[in-house]
């Protein structure tokens, strides 16, 4: 393999590469192995017929660009590290010349990007006050009242907060349509479960009563039924009134570990705050390192942005089948395709690599190293998070790629812990004052010294949970 020549232009490469006359033969012959089980020639078994006679047959090109491709990734790999280049992507051919033997190949290919880093230290980021009303203290403990509640069953009639079992039978134009029919259904009243108005013409049923339901659907429902009236007829089997403990000291110690209704206050209070100043701080550490990649220069190649929509669509993927959906249902269900669904992610997948590209440049610049300590650590930590051992975790996380993402996240603290914290107005008031302002002339712009521009390296791998 010989690299002729390379050109390096808006961010990508053409490599003029000859391949030789024995690297080539080599690749079609392994080409010829691989199809000659489906190739029938007139007087041979078939897939016994010998590779000259198969091209005899069917022209000397015949296996060219299977041999191509059974080379190409040695080949390809070889040229870029005589060269020195930090590609991203996938690769084209766009040209291929067979001469004496051997082959010459263009291949053109994406990138990494150049990168200038702008200011990531010191930088002023909005960040909220964690606070818990004593509101939603008080709703907690009503959700508790709730989940310990006793249900009575009631003869009188139904009321708002009374649960109730029904049969019931939709029809649209007097037909029966599908899905509109229960028996033995549990609905509560005023948990908005039903179509808008089918619970509150429940209120004042009884038990052993029958009554039509006449609702209208919404305009944004089933294509089928969107915008139609129908009727619901319904037979009420039985009333039940959801009888909710006093909240009381005696509540307290029914529903908790605590002894008195204060005690219990206290710890609501206390875990409210705690997973809320959790969020802030990680909202603060994301919003830090969104901003310092905004403030860098540099060109994101279309193939890294796509390889992150795809791994971002594979994820959702994985949770939607946990629920039980499929990736193209979701995506009918938004009002659109995949490719719809795929457009929508990608300002989002923009953002995520431009921080991956900012984490590995902070990463080299601050010169941030991660200890064989650190690693095993990290290992220990997995592996009794996911309940799985050591070894196993290994298996499924290679150290270099734990490193590359224990470095990224030594770069996500720096940035953070050296951000200065601002009220979310203040920090807005000073964005909007910050585009008012006059742009700066030719000749002052002129003066100031050029940001250090960094010799481009290899994003920092992420690594990937284990998979079961």
């Amino acid at each position: 393999m010989n690299v002729k020549s390379v050109e390096k232009e808006n961010g990508k490469a053409k490599l003029v590469v000859e391949i030789d006359k024995a690297q080539f033969e080599n690749g079609l012959d392994k080409a010829y192995l691989k199809n000659r089980k489906n190739i029938l020639v007139p007087g041979f078994r078939k897939g016994k017929a010998p590779r000259k006679v198969i091209e005899g047959m069917y022209g000397a090109t015949v296996f060219y660009e299977d041999g191509i491709n059974e080379i190409f990734p040695d080949v390809y790999a070889e040229a870029v590290e005589a060269e020195k280049l930090r590609v991203v992507g996938m690769p084209s051919v766009s040209n291929m010349d067979v001469q004496d033997g051997g082959v010459v190949l263009t291949v053109e290919t994406e990138l990494y990007p150049e990168v200038t880093l702008g200011a990531y230290k010191g930088i002023e980021v909005p960040k909220a006050e964690a606070k818990v009303t004593d509101e939603e203290v008080e709703a907690e403990l009503d959700r508790m009242a709730e989940r310990n509640a006793r249900i009575s069953t009631v003869d009188r009639p139904a009321a708002v907060g009374d649960t109730v079992i029904l049969d019931f039978e939709g029809f649209e134009s007097g037909k029966p349509f599908k899905g509109g029919k229960a028996e033995n259904y549990t609905l509560k009243l005023g948990s908005h479960q039903f179509v808008p108005g089918f619970e509150d013409a429940l209120v004042g049923v009884k038990a052993g009563d029958e009554k039509d339901v006449d609702v209208t659907f919404p305009k944004n429902y089933t294509p089928e039924l969107a915008g139609k009236p129908v009727v619901f007829k319904c037979k009420i089997h039985e009333v039940k009134e959801t009888i909710l403990a006093e909240k009381d000291d005696e509540f307290a110690k029914d529903v908790s570990e605590f002894d008195t209704l204060d005690q219990l206050r206290a710890d609501i209070r206390a875990r409210f705050m705690k997973d809320r100043e959790e969020a802030i701080r990680r909202e603060f550490e994301n919003t830090a390192v969104t901003m310092a990649a905004d403030n860098m220069t540099c060109k994101v190649p279309d193939s890294m942005i796509d390889e992150q929509v795809e791994k971002n669509l594979e994820q959702l993927g994985y949770q939607l089948q946990s629920s039980g959906m499929k990736l193209e249902d979701y995506a009918k269900m938004m009002g659109g395709d995949l490719n719809s669904l795929r457009k929508n992610m990608r300002p989002m997948a923009e953002t995520t690599v431009r921080s991956n590209i900012l984490l590995s440049e902070v990463t080299e610049v601050e010169k941030i190293e991660v200890t064989d300590e650190e690693i095993e650590e990290e290992y220990k930590k997995m592996a009794e998070q996911y309940q799985m051992t050591v070894d196993q975790i290994k298996k499924a996380i290679s150290a270099d790629s734990l490193r590359s993402d224990l470095k990224g996240r030594k770069a996500v603290q720096l940035i953070a812990d050296s951000a200065v914290a601002v009220a979310p107005k203040e920090a807005e008031e000073k964005a909007a004052a910050s585009e008012a302002e006059p742009a700066e002339d030719a000749e002052s712009a002129e003066e100031k010294p050029a940001p250090k521009k960094r010799t481009p390296r290899k994003k920092a791998e992420t690594a990937e949970e284990p998979k079961e």
